[in-house]
């Protein structure tokens, strides 16, 4: 086996983010979210997260404290923000420059755009494996 075929593909590396971005707030914030989803662009890397409000979030919001929900939720993204760039560098293996993030309580979406060092090192997904049948035509 080369070493070309042991590259994951940018598929593999995007759910593999968004199962540890999942695992990330269950672990941080005890919340669950419904769906995480990457999209990896070259060097970079764009993230939305459905469901992300936690409960107090929501529960501010919906009792007219929007603006204190809003501070929690930038306080929250800020303890957040460090182990979600030690997350991408370690699946992507390259670093983040940068990470931008926001959130919409009408929607309980977030979204995360992180500027990576470099674009990660994929395999073309239309490369045949090893262990994948040839293509016939019929």
């Amino acid at each position: 086996m080369t070493g070309e075929t042991l590259v994951p593909t940018r598929g593999k590396l995007e759910r593999s983010l968004a199962q540890g971005i999942q695992a990330l707030y269950r672990s941080l914030f005890g919340h669950q979210t419904s769906q995480a989803v990457c999209n990896l662009l070259d060097n970079k890397l764009i993230i939305v997260i459905e469901n992300a409000i936690t409960q107090p979030e929501k529960l501010l919001a919906q009792n007219g404290q929007e603006d204190l929900a809003s501070q929690v939720r930038s306080q929250l993204e800020s303890v957040l923000q460090l182990q979600l760039k030690e997350l991408i560098a370690q699946v992507l293996g390259v670093g983040v420059i940068d990470l931008f993030s926001d959130a919409t309580f009408q929607t309980g979406r977030t979204g995360t755009i992180a500027i990576l060092e470099s674009a990660p090192q994929v395999r073309d997904a239309s490369q045949k494996s090893k262990t994948q049948p040839e293509a016939t035509d019929s």
